[in-house]
């Protein structure tokens, strides 16, 4: 009697178990033990520099940050009012109106943005040789040519469409009526002294540094051999179960996206997705770049480091038809565990009622095609209040929030001991995560941390120190987390060479 009253509890356990299972409810006591493949299908050069050595005058890539110095005066170049009037050269120091932007047309042509988002020219309504900040469209007009000097790389002249070069006549006055001269000396009005202030090195920089000609054959072979079959294999074999894959908006317009992006990177996906069901992994799909850059950062495929997401409702609407693509293809996949709708939105710019609004719209697209798929949201990072997006997530079946928490980014890190790190971990960020981890609300997900810090000359077991306490906190996390990232060239953001080398076991 026992043994049947037990072999019939055993059987309902089993019944419970796969009844649980089939309407998609949450296991408890799984979490997701993941890696980022970050750098692969979107671009951030200092996971992989050597990507940019193949692009000619790769120092002027889109959204490089410039000053320029006039020798004669002394003074900056500056756009008056940050845009919209003249270019003067009386700055004594230089800021935002004195930062120009690049946009590259090719190796040797570019357009100079400036703080209120116009572009320098040539007023062609004026005499002709006058430069102004007026035009919101670059043409002929404000296109321009910079000239270095071989022996110092930093004196340069900016030669105008008219064929002149730009001048610093007076403080006040600056003209293309220059024919320029063999030397470079300190009288020559011609000279500027520039100055490299900023740089970005993502998915727009690489594709359109290496033009229409070179970029298809240099991102298709990137994405061939940055991450294949033996990766996924290796995740398998030491303790992860998933991999969070960043995409840019750009992938569902494959095979011809528009430019200066290339087609690829969808097939590369689809091989993820392979690899992931023959080796057992689950797939978070990450939208890392969204249309107008969510961030303005290099890895949201800015241009420039302009963050125009959520500002119109073009660029949400485009960004929801992304994550239906996604979500459509992928559906039928048992890899597919989650779809997060976009990547560290930065405030205040994406505002939190753009996000709320984005978020209630990619979780119906994703809904449309799967129930039982995972939706992650990203909480904003900037200003904000870590619980603001509860109120709707709350309302979600199978809703995420993504939190990424890195001991670095900030000063109050700069200065602090190995213990002062792994105590930060233990209070703080462990009082954080609870702070948003409720029984009733989404669940939680640390979908980027890192064992790297401040800390100068630490060794081997500080860092295994570092790892153990992350994974220990995070791990309380009701979603899981992700190690950001699994190959770089910067060995402790490398998950797989930390794992070769004995710094993180799991």
């Amino acid at each position: 009697m026992l043994v049947s009253s037990t072999m019939h509890l055993l059987s309902m356990c089993v019944l419970s178990l796969v009844l649980s299972c089939c309407q998609g409810r949450v296991d408890p006591n799984f979490r997701i033990r993941a890696v980022n493949l970050g750098g692969w299908l979107v671009t951030e050069g200092w996971i992989k520099p050597s990507l940019f050595d193949g692009i000619v005058n790769k120092d002027f890539l889109d959204g490089t940050a410039l000053q320029f110095k006039s020798v004669t005066t002394g003074k900056y170049l500056s756009a008056e009012q940050g845009g919209g009037s003249i270019i003067v050269a009386n700055r004594t120091t230089a800021s935002g109106w004195e930062t120009f932007r690049l946009w590259r047309i090719n190796e040797t042509a570019f357009n100079f943005r400036v703080f209120g988002k116009q572009f320098i020219g040539v007023d062609t309504d004026g005499n002709g040789i006058g430069i102004v900040a007026i035009s919101k469209a670059p043409g002929h007009s404000e296109t321009f040519e910079i000239l270095r000097n071989s022996d110092d790389k930093n004196r340069v002249r900016i030669k105008a469409p008219n064929g002149y070069y730009l001048q610093a006549k007076t403080e006040e006055v600056v003209t293309a009526d220059s024919q320029g001269s063999k030397g470079w000396g300190d009288d020559d009005p011609s000279v500027f002294v520039m100055k490299m202030t900023g740089r970005l090195e993502g998915e727009f920089q690489v594709t359109n540094g290496y033009g229409p000609e070179n970029a298809p054959q240099v991102m298709r072979e990137h994405w061939r051999t940055f991450i294949v079959e033996k990766d996924f294999k290796f995740i398998s074999q030491n303790g992860l179960n998933a991999v969070r894959i960043p995409v840019g908006w750009w992938i569902a317009s494959d095979p011809t996206p528009p430019p200066p992006f290339v087609g690829g990177s969808l097939q590369a996906l689809d091989n993820a997705f392979q690899w992931a069901k023959k080796y057992g992994l689950k797939v978070i799909i990450d939208l890392h770049a969204a249309p107008g850059s969510q961030n303005g950062w290099e890895h949201s495929g800015s241009r420039d480091s302009s963050q125009e997401w959520g500002k119109t409702d073009e660029t949400i609407t485009q960004t929801v038809a992304v994550i239906d693509f996604l979500a459509s293809r992928y559906a039928k996949s048992p890899s597919l565990y989650a779809v997060e709708l976009i990547n560290e939105p930065l405030s205040p710019g994406a505002t939190l009622s753009s996000v709320i609004e984005y978020y209630k719209a990619g979780y119906a697209a994703v809904r449309r095609h799967t129930s039982t798929a995972f939706v992650v949201m990203s909480n904003r990072l900037g200003p904000m209040k870590p619980r603001e997006l509860f109120p709707m997530a709350s309302g979600f079946k199978r809703s995420v929030i993504d939190v990424h928490y890195y001991n670095l980014f900030e000063d109050m890190f700069n200065n602090m001991t190995v213990q002062q790190n792994i105590d930060f971990v233990y209070n703080n960020r462990s009082s954080q995560l609870n702070y948003v981890t409720t029984s009733n609300g989404p669940l939680t997900f640390v979908g980027e941390w890192v064992a790297e810090w401040q800390v100068v000359g630490a060794g081997k077991e500080d860092y295994q120190r570092l790892a153990e306490a992350q994974m220990e906190v995070y791990g309380r996390a009701s979603f899981g987390w992700a190690y950001w990232t699994l190959k770089n060239v910067n060995k402790h953001w490398s998950l797989e060479w930390m794992i070769n080398n004995g710094y993180i076991k799991l």
